[in-house]
């Protein structure tokens, strides 16, 4: 490529496609992909990574593309012995994915940081891209229901997400610090552009920014913030972003998305990529000033994902 070094911020199964797009068409040492870890909880005596693993996955060729997470051919075994053994069920680890988790676990207690054992657990299985959780710091977010405050992933797999979200909020923030790698890559010379994958804005994207000192990082460097919005014909592909919009009275619309930006996060968003199902949106995004481009944002094959990579790059002027 150019030279010139892209950070892409992900989380989410679009996320995860838009980062295995940007891989194929990046060199290594030109992309820095940085995973939300926010999702991250403790079940069965593991540390569960959702987001960095789909990341994983993706870029490795393994990610289970019917069901949208987990590992293809992938087998139960172990979660229909230890439902029968009585113990809790309501996430589906499959066999596979369950060696993940393991490998993680052991050599966190061991003493490894999340950075050093997600660069182990990519290398070996064949990645050459730099997969970085966005935090070696516990952050764990938690939305607000009518039943009180609830943990994440209790809520949206063990509750179906069925509670309206009344507000989200992320525990360990503030003072939990931005991993080694997203330090380094933020304070980079050569650093040209942060897209911002099309993942939830309040799910994925908010706990990277609201780590200590990265949204204030971002706002003195103001090299371009480019957003692929997770929207398409006026609703999310994939997860509860839609339902989220609508009970804060948001509406589900790239206006929203642009919205909340703006109002968390200034004038730190530049460039918003739309579906072509979304031309009603545009004028309204120009008039909060900013740029549009619109394009194919569905991605359902490798070729769709690297399109939309190179196109988000054009915009970099890579």
């Amino acid at each position: 490529m150019s030279g010139k070094h892209i950070l892409a911020l992900s989380g989410g199964v679009g996320g995860a496609k838009l980062a295995a797009g940007l891989s194929a068409v990046m060199a290594p040492d030109d992309l820095t992909l940085v995973v939300n870890t926010g999702d991250d909880f403790e079940h069965l005596g593991l540390t569960i990574c959702p987001d960095v693993d789909s990341v994983t996955y993706a870029l490795a060729g393994l990610n289970d593309t019917v069901r949208g997470w987990g590992v293809k051919d992938e087998t139960w075994q172990t979660m229909a012995m230890l439902r029968a053994l009585g113990e809790e069920g309501w996430f589906n680890l499959g066999d596979r994915d369950m060696g993940m988790h393991i490998a993680r676990s052991w050599r966190l207690r061991a003493g490894e940081t999340l950075s050093e054992v997600t660069a182990r657990l990519t290398r070996e299985l064949g990645i050459g891209h730099a997969v970085v959780p966005m935090s070696d710091d516990p952050v764990r977010t938690q939305v607000l229901t009518d039943a009180g405050w609830t943990d994440f992933q209790r809520w949206f797999v063990g509750n179906q997400c069925v509670d309206p979200v009344l507000d989200v909020r992320f525990e360990g923030v503030p003072g939990a610090r931005p991993s080694p790698c997203l330090a380094k890559t933020l304070a980079r010379d050569d650093l040209a552009a942060v897209i911002i994958c099309p993942s939830n804005p309040f799910l994925s994207v908010d706990p990277i920014l609201a780590l200590d000192g990265v949204w204030d990082a971002l706002a003195a460097r103001r090299v371009p913030v480019i957003a692929v919005s997770p929207l398409v014909g006026g609703t999310a592909v994939k997860g509860p972003l839609a339902k989220m919009l609508a009970e804060r009275g948001h509406g589900v619309s790239n206006e929203a998305i642009a919205r909340h930006y703006q109002d968390h996060w200034g004038d730190l968003l530049d460039h918003l990529l739309i579906d072509e199902a979304d031309e009603a949106d545009v004028s309204c995004l120009q008039a909060r000033g900013l740029r549009v481009t619109m394009t194919k944002t569905m991605m359902r094959e490798a070729a769709d994902r690297e399109r939309l990579a190179k196109e988000v790059l054009a915009i970099a002027g890579i």
